[in-house]
């Protein structure tokens, strides 16, 4: 069984790890991380995975970076790891909205919500979080 979290250098995407590995924590799984294009290169990614383990408690989460498939977006390579068996949640990060932009929600995170197999959690950032 696998929590797969959608992650991107964002505010959004940063906020999301925290809740996925406590996801991952209470449902005794493993979490699979699915970094935005090469993200996952970047220094800062490390830690921003380890904060956000030392965060929830994860200690104890064995976690996998997903090699996404080339030509293929950050909404087709989370779409596809959805219907994968054995996958149980998929946690994405949104933005925060004014009562004007809730009426419109990012074009990813729309896409993988509808077009998901297994349930998805969409996460809002903490309010004041610098993007």
């Amino acid at each position: 069984m696998t929590v797969v979290v959608g992650y991107s250098p964002t505010a959004e995407g940063k906020g999301a790890l925290p809740f996925a590995f406590a996801e991952a924590v209470q449902r005794g799984t493993d979490l699979i991380i699915v970094a935005e294009e090469d993200s996952a290169a970047d220094a800062a990614f490390g830690a921003a995975v380890e904060s956000a383990r030392d965060e929830a408690g994860g200690l104890g989460v064995a976690v996998k970076i997903h090699d996404n498939e080339p030509g293929r977006s950050h909404a087709d390579n989370l779409i596809d790891l959805s219907y994968v068996e054995g996958t149980q949640l998929l946690v994405i990060g949104i933005r925060r909205r004014s009562p004007v932009g809730k009426l419109l929600m990012g074009s990813i995170s729309q896409r993988v919500i509808l077009e998901a197999q297994c349930p998805v959690t969409a996460v809002k950032p903490p309010v004041g979080l610098p993007r």
